[in-house]
């Protein structure tokens, strides 16, 4: 089905991830391997380039392939045998070398991780451009007094820039996480039938290293054919990149609601309609990115699962990473690209946050007063106070301000000017600024800016 890929996925990773990727990478390792073993004085340099000018895609009916793993239990062992009929074709001599040593896992796992190599490229850079566009909108609403809400609920007031600079940090660390991830899983995986290399005599660990270059991978200290963690790490970092993005999803849609209507995603022909109701803005964006933070951790989990794999080759769990991984990125790399191209136009109304600020009644200074009378009467006393005197402004419909500055335990120790000070939200931004100027400093997306500048 490919009739919502325009709505959940990344056209440029889904190029990365289609048939005829998956068997270019495969074919890749096949064409790497002969010219490493032809390094290595194993197979004749002859016999390297015949196989390698076959080790092409286009040459294959991928049809074909899908119908020989029916059979053959992986798409490796018909492709090997396809490539090896059509080297033969030409060079008789040098079919007999085609996969030499190499087993069917050889080539599917290294050929995920050639794919991944060109997924995590476009994901990094989606995942920079986010960034990026995060630096920027902190900065830009640095002093945005919005209402801050906890449990659904307002409850003290802090700065859009402020809550931007949630995203920026939690973004800043994926990216951390995946520059780690990619290092520890751009790795050959070359072992063999039991991962010994057994068939390559003495020769094994040359075309090992070889191959890794050959391929621009790193060479493993030992095959690792059953010890799936590095593929589980992608399906976990991945996934928690989309649990942050979902997160922003989240507060962009609740910030959306016509109840609130302080954040809108952009206005543009054909976004965000309905079929029926000609007021409607719906956050499209939102929801893409939310579908995918709702399956993806399902798939993390089967990923996780496939790891109990037995002995030297795995059954089933193995088998169970084919469809599930490149799903995972997939869907990773839809939410991201949607991202990063919503934020930077989102519509941000700095007057209708500021008229929410008084959707209470003075209630969200609350904790303001307190501890301003905490300092006079003790916390536990002030605490109740103010509580009344909520409980009274809520009954009676009035201001909170009015209601406490007729309490005369209250006028005791409060003065005007303190009114005033304690029922201005700017007043009582804590350090917001501050965190936002620290989050931004710290951000790699302003480093990389400022290299750009100096270029």
């Amino acid at each position: 089905m490919q009739l919502l890929d325009q709505l959940f996925r990344s056209e440029d990773v889904e190029k990365v991830l289609s048939d005829r990727a998956c068997l270019q990478g495969m074919l890749d390792f096949e064409a790497g391997l002969a010219r490493a073993e032809a390094r290595a004085g194993l197979i004749p340099s002859s016999a390297a380039a015949a196989i390698a000018a076959k080790c092409k895609s286009e040459l294959f009916d991928v049809v074909e392939i899908a119908r020989g793993a029916r059979l053959a239990g992986n798409v490796a062992i018909p492709l090997v045998k396809t490539l090896t009929a059509l080297v033969a074709q030409t060079d008789e001599d040098a079919g007999r070398y085609v996969h030499w040593g190499a087993t069917s896992q050889d080539a599917l796992d290294t050929g995920c991780v050639l794919q991944l190599r060109q997924a995590f490229k476009i994901i990094a850079g989606d995942l920079d451009r986010l960034a990026r566009v995060l630096v920027d909108l902190a900065k830009q609403h640095r002093s945005t007094i919005v209402v801050g809400r906890t449990w659904m609920q307002q409850a003290l007031p802090t700065t859009f820039g402020a809550k931007v600079a949630g995203w920026l940090d939690a973004v800043d660390r994926h990216r951390a996480r995946l520059r780690e991830t990619r290092q520890r899983v751009l790795v050959l995986q070359f072992g063999g039938a039991v991962g010994t290399l057994a068939a390559l005599g003495e020769r094994g660990d040359e075309v090992t290293k070889n191959l890794a270059d050959e391929l621009a991978l790193q060479s493993p200290e030992i095959p690792w054919h059953s010890h799936r963690d590095r593929m589980a790490e992608v399906a976990t970092t991945l996934g928690l990149c989309v649990g942050t993005l979902g997160k922003i999803a989240t507060d962009i849609a609740l910030h959306s609601q016509t109840e609130v209507a302080e954040v809108f995603e952009p206005v543009e022909k054909g976004r965000g309609g309905s079929s029926t109701m000609p007021h409607k803005r719906n956050p499209v964006a939102s929801a893409v990115v939310l579908s995918a933070a709702a399956r993806v951790p399902a798939l993390v989990s089967t990923m996780l699962t496939a790891m109990l794999q037995e002995q030297e080759r795995g059954l089933g769990g193995w088998q169970a990473e084919w469809e599930t991984l490149p799903e995972i990125v997939s869907l990773s790399a839809g939410a991201m690209h949607v991202m990063a191209e919503v934020i930077p136009r989102l519509e941000i109304d700095a007057d209708r946050m500021r008229e929410n600020l008084e959707a209470t009644r003075g209630l969200i200074f609350a904790e303001a007063v307190t501890m301003a009378l905490a300092e006079k009467m003790g916390k536990s006393t002030a605490h109740g106070v103010v509580e009344q005197a909520c409980r009274k402004a809520q009954k009676e419909k009035r201001h909170l301000r009015d209601v406490i500055r007729g309490d005369q335990r209250v006028n005791t120790h409060l003065s005007a000017a303190d009114f005033d000070r304690l029922f201005d939200a700017r007043k009582y931004l804590g350090m917001a600024d501050a965190f936002v100027d620290r989050v931004v400093a710290a951000s790699g997306a302003t480093r990389e800016a400022a290299g750009r500048g100096q270029d």
